[in-house]
């Protein structure tokens, strides 16, 4: 039971709340790392060093003791607007500090990136440095237990009513903030306590969604997601030639866009762990794995352009091709980017199928816009 205990964590909230049997699912994975995940723990390492006050006399450059990475000037700039967010939040501040959200989830505890109370309002703030994957702050089960554990630890010393849990994900460009009271955030508590029983449970039941799933390393050979993928492709469309789409109703085409992320993500899944069996020497009947296709190369450059340049202009040899926008930006830095201000121009995007709930205004358009201009 220990072992399902350790993995109620708030950064895996957000499956185990909406699923309780991920816990046990998952419980024979192993936990894996990546470039991505090592990078995001440098950055946050930096960021905590920046908020401390500990500066070095020249930051970029320099090797993060615990990391061990060495800080670009584009992980400085990214993390330095997450540490002026902060420092613009007045308030007593706490650092990487540790909560304790046991009265929530049996051996619940985390660490909060940072922690401003002033009088009765108390903001979460989460750096999160990918860029891959937009997060928000509203209803994010992380920020709401990282609060919890703050409220539990420092209720005694601060009369706190008004929650602020913000996330800043520098490299998007984003900051998303929500606002609750305490009673609602009491309230998640009551939820999410709830949900942190079920999952300690061996029987606890599967719930897939696109959230809960994202990052299930049991999604592959989840048997809920499975039938969920069969009773969408099948159930929805039965009895009907899916090849032509526009012979659908409108509830069939929507039930398909609901779940085209959530079936595309266990296909890729299946795709994945059938590819890591094969590559480890294990058979896979009907399957097998090829040489994928590779483009030509230079032996070596320097010498190819002295036999080319025996028959071959240099203009011929090389192409030339302008920096764009974002790489000028890096190479001037932020104190001299306001020489692109009148030189950069930034068309609209084409338009992109969203759900209604997404918080982006819709675009305008109307059947004109694509009429054929002779």
């Amino acid at each position: 039971m220990s072992t399902a205990h350790a993995k109620l964590s708030a950064s895996g909230s957000a499956k185990w709340s909406l699923c309780p049997g991920s816990v046990f699912a998952e419980k024979d994975y192993p936990n894996t790392t990546s470039v991505f995940a090592e990078e995001g723990t440098a950055a946050h390492e930096l960021a905590e060093v920046l908020l401390r006050g500990d500066t070095w006399h020249d930051v970029i450059g320099e090797t993060l003791p615990e990391s061990n990475v060495v800080v670009t000037q584009d992980m400085y700039d990214y993390v330095q607007s997450y540490v002026s967010y902060v420092n613009s939040i007045s308030g007593e501040l706490f650092v990487e500090q540790r909560v304790d959200f046991s009265h929530i989830a049996p051996d619940g505890f985390g660490t909060s990136d940072a922690i401003v109370i002033n009088d009765s309002v108390m903001t979460i703030v989460d750096l999160k440095y990918g860029k891959g994957v937009r997060v928000d702050a509203e209803n994010n089960t992380q920020g709401i237990l990282y609060a919890l554990g703050a409220v539990n630890d420092y209720g005694m010393l601060f009369n706190i009513k008004t929650i602020n849990i913000v996330i800043v994900q520098p490299r998007l460009d984003h900051i998303s903030e929500w606002t609750i009271g305490i009673d609602e955030l009491n309230r998640w508590g009551e939820r999410l306590k709830q949900a942190a029983e079920l999952a300690l449970s061996e029987n606890a039941p599967r719930s897939p969604g696109e959230k809960q799933c994202q990052w299930c390393r049991a999604k592959a050979t989840c048997p809920a997601l499975a039938k969920l993928t069969e009773s969408t492709l099948m159930t929805s469309f039965d009895n009907l030639d899916t090849s032509k789409p526009e012979q659908l109703t409108d509830e069939q085409l929507k039930v398909a866009l609901d779940n085209k992320k959530l079936i595309v993500s266990w296909f890729d899944a299946v795709e994945t762990l059938v590819t890591d069996r094969l590559s480890s020497g294990q058979a896979f009947g009907g399957y097998k794995l090829v040489a994928g296709r590779a483009n030509r190369a230079w032996r070596d450059e320097a010498t190819v352009a002295k036999v080319l340049s025996t028959v071959l202009s240099e203009d011929t040899i090389y192409t030339r091709k302008m920096i764009s926008p974002a790489q000028a930006e890096k190479e001037l830095g932020k104190s001299r980017a306001e020489l692109l201000e009148d030189l950069v121009t930034k068309p609209e995007g084409a338009p992109t199928l969203v759900p209604e709930t997404d918080k982006r205004p819709a675009v305008n358009v109307s059947k004109n816009d694509f009429d054929i201009i002779n």
